[in-house]
């Protein structure tokens, strides 16, 4: 497993992030009742694979929970902040009573925490860790540097990630669903739909590595067609870039034959959109 090195949360709530509770985790947990706690607002996760939550169940069946899940008061109750899979093998082991240490963090701080733990079991697909790194620029007013830190990856790597969102709903699935990782998919952001979509069929079918994803990716590129729009688009493809960089969200600049055009923000949910409205606003 990698471990992530972050630099923002502290060696407290890192503690809770790990496979092993230290003395220190174990004296700060509590028997909450299941009932009462919610699944996390901020989970980047979007789907779980139900044979690993099968064998956590088994798990918790014959050993119990051995590393507490961390959660947030909410309301009359607690949110969720890290250990969905435990606390959903929980439910189904038949638990009523889950160990948990509650912390009072930020909203901020619950997604960072919820995006760190993740990469940790390596479970987010490129996908899911773009939409959450978006998330915290459109939503928290980060920068791409600032999300690189409080994560702890390289600003390229935020930067690499939030570029895929640009992909077209079929590419992004085929990431979602682990068919193509980033390093395969990278190669495709700024070709015709149509020319990527065929060369993600081909990487698919044919087992391509990243870099042979990227040397055809080139030779499509380089093909006449392809070669007089990007001698056109050229300034075009630098201000989606610009723009997806000031934003924090994927924008997408249309240009027709004509003159016209349209421009597109992509964005996830309505928080998005709101801060995209607030900086135009300013």
């Amino acid at each position: 497993m990698a471990v992530v090195k972050n630099r923002g949360l502290g060696r407290g709530l890192n503690a809770l992030l790990g496979d092993t509770p230290t003395p220190e985790v174990m004296r700060q947990t509590s028997q909450i009742p299941i009932s009462k706690i919610k699944p996390n607002n901020y989970q980047p996760r979007t789907s779980f694979v139900s044979t690993e939550l099968e064998s956590l169940t088994e798990s918790i069946r014959q050993d119990g929970v051995l590393m507490p899940i961390l959660i947030r008061p909410q309301g009359d109750g607690y949110e969720l902040i890290a250990g969905e899979r435990r606390w959903r093998a929980s439910q189904a082991a038949g638990l009523t009573e889950i160990p948990a240490v509650v912390r009072n963090v930020s909203d901020l701080q619950a997604l960072e925490l919820a995006i760190i733990e993740n990469q940790q079991r390596d479970d987010l697909t490129a996908i899911e860790s773009a939409a959450a790194y978006q998330r915290l620029i459109a939503e928290f007013g980060c920068t791409q540097q600032q999300v690189a830190e409080k994560i702890g990856v390289s600003r390229v790597q935020v930067s690499n990630l939030i570029r895929l969102l640009q992909l077209s709903e079929r590419i992004k699935h085929r990431i979602e669903v682990r068919e193509l990782n980033m390093g395969q998919a990278r190669p495709l952001v700024g070709l015709p739909e149509d020319t990527a979509e065929r060369l993600a069929s081909l990487c698919v079918e044919g087992g391509w590595s990243a870099r042979q994803m990227e040397k055809e990716a080139k030779k499509a590129a380089k093909a006449p067609a392809v070669l007089a729009q990007k001698e056109v688009d050229a300034d075009v493809i630098a201000l989606q870039e610009e723009l997806t960089r000031r934003l924090g969200l994927a924008v997408a600049i249309v240009c027709k034959k004509n003159g016209a055009g349209e421009m597109r923000i992509a964005y996830t949910q309505a928080a998005e959109l709101d801060g995209v409205l607030q900086k135009l606003r300013v």
